[in-house]
């Protein structure tokens, strides 16, 4: 299967967001990795629904990836579903780890035929996620604590992505593995080895988009 790289925009200098779309399109960036923080689900804010709108409206188009790392998403997803995602990833810790509640969620962004990623904290217990796999599309692993773009890849994510692709091959399922966090040029091919299927870079890819889309 063919890796795709998705580019986070946390970090993007807005005033120079619509050249930078263009790029992405012209590199054939295929995904978009769209960061939301509240502030108390991690120490950091970052953007709401209207910034998804504007890119989704623009004339460059995208897969939109959503990743709520917010409290309560069952608030919010729906906004960000009517903006224009095409996937909504959200954190099974956002709820306690309450499994009705999570599969609740789950069930709501498939029933308006959009996409649906679940993801873990670096402290979490890969196997934590191991229960929601033939209810999602996508497991996103964090390689580092999430709040802020720039930070150093952790290496036990190896070890969660060889565990995790072993479970989805046990079981026969189509649940791609997303690995976001201190993604670069000196681990990307070691991730792609482990079993990750999509590859998020912000930082690094925007320094020079059409170089590292080569080098990851």
């Amino acid at each position: 299967m063919k890796k795709i790289i998705s580019c986070s925009i946390l970090n993007v200098d807005f005033l120079k967001l619509n050249d930078i779309l263009k790029q992405l399109y012209e590199n054939k960036i295929p995904w978009l990795h769209f960061d939301v923080m509240d502030g108390n689900f991690v120490k950091n804010l970052s953007f709401g629904s209207s910034i998804l709108k504007s890119i989704n409206d623009s004339e460059y188009k995208f897969f939109n990836d959503v990743h709520l790392m917010i409290n309560n998403p069952l608030h919010y997803y729906l906004d960000f579903i009517e903006a224009g995602a095409s996937m909504i990833t959200f954190h099974i810790e956002s709820y306690n780890f309450d499994f009705e509640k999570n599969l609740k969620l789950i069930n709501l962004i498939k029933s308006h035929n959009v996409k649906v990623g679940i993801s873990l904290k670096p402290k979490t217990n890969i196997s934590e996620v191991f229960k929601y796999l033939k209810y999602v599309d996508l497991v996103l692993i964090m390689s580092v604590e999430p709040g802020f773009g720039g930070q150093k890849f952790i290496e036990e994510t190896y070890q969660k992505i060889h565990e995790l692709k072993k479970e989805i091959n046990k079981e026969n399922l189509n649940v791609l593995i997303s690995v976001d966090g201190g993604i670069n040029d000196t681990n990307a091919q070691k991730v792609r080895e482990y079993g990750a299927d999509v590859l998020v870079s912000g930082s690094y890819l925007l320094a020079d988009i059409k170089d590292r889309k080569n080098k990851l």
